[in-house]
């Protein structure tokens, strides 16, 4: 059980969409690791929000639930949830997955982390178990490619995994910059926009677990609309990477 005083400073945010009951177990295994949490019911109607009614009655004060009138994505979710946070004085937050992909476990290695590097973006760097369906392993590696050449460095090990810490003042000034990053689209342009604007990245081995649709796992990924929508970023980071290269060549080999 939790046993510390809440953070004032770096908050875990867990946007849901439809998590069904997987988002009760995901809450209430984060909770018993890090304190407070919010949570951004973006526009679910499957009544998974009812099931965390014990729970915020449990924690009122470490539990707070957003919902928002109808989903906007995770990116948008995000977003609300983040102009919150910083509204009410954090600094940091932790975004992890609602369907129980991330392990709790991992939560105190990157607040650790964070606060011991305040101005770095902390990425996870997927461990993959056997669990993890092949296409999904190896497609990534694309997107991890125009990623790493986008930024001219191999500083992001992995552009689309969830799982991760933002300095909240970053965040929002590159969400700022685009009207995208609002669905799928969010993490790897966050990533790349952050890295553009010059963060230190650091990269935190992190298991990732796929759950079968049998026990519940659900995910809302579709192939065609999202890699659409993954090849329609990178086309516009490109001309944003042409556009930057003397300033991101300057400091690349300012720093050796």
């Amino acid at each position: 059980m939790y046993d510390s005083p809440p953070s004032s400073t770096h908050l875990i945010i867990v946007p849901s969409y439809n998590t069904g009951a997987l988002l009760e177990k995901t809450i209430r295994e984060i909770l018993a690791k890090w304190q407070p949490v919010w949570v951004i019911m973006d526009g679910s109607d499957d009544g998974s929000d009812m099931l965390l009614q014990l729970l915020q009655q449990q924690f009122s004060k470490a539990l707070q639930i957003i919902k928002l009138p109808e989903n906007q994505g995770k990116g948008a979710a995000i977003m609300a949830g983040i102009l919150r946070a910083q509204a009410a004085g954090y600094s940091h937050v932790l975004i992890m997955d609602a369907d129980n992909q991330h392990s709790a476990d991992t939560i105190h290695t990157f607040m650790q982390k964070s606060r011991d590097n305040l101005p770095a973006l902390l990425l996870g760097e997927p461990v993959f178990d056997a669990s993890a369906p092949a296409l999904r392993v190896q497609g990534r590696k694309i997107s991890n490619g125009f990623a790493n050449l986008e930024t001219l460095s191999w500083a992001i090990h992995d552009s689309l995994f969830g799982m991760r810490v933002y300095p909240i003042h970053d965040l929002l000034a590159v969400m700022r910059q685009t009207r995208w990053a609002r669905r799928f689209d969010f993490e790897p342009e966050v990533a790349v926009r952050l890295a553009w604007r010059g963060l230190p990245i650091i990269n935190i081995p992190t298991p990732v677990r796929y759950i079968p649709k049998a026990d519940g796992g659900v995910s809302h990924f579709q192939y065609g609309r999202d890699n659409t929508l993954l090849t329609w970023m990178h086309m516009r980071l490109l001309v944003g990477f042409i556009l930057r290269l003397p300033k991101l060549l300057f400091r690349k080999y300012a720093t050796h």
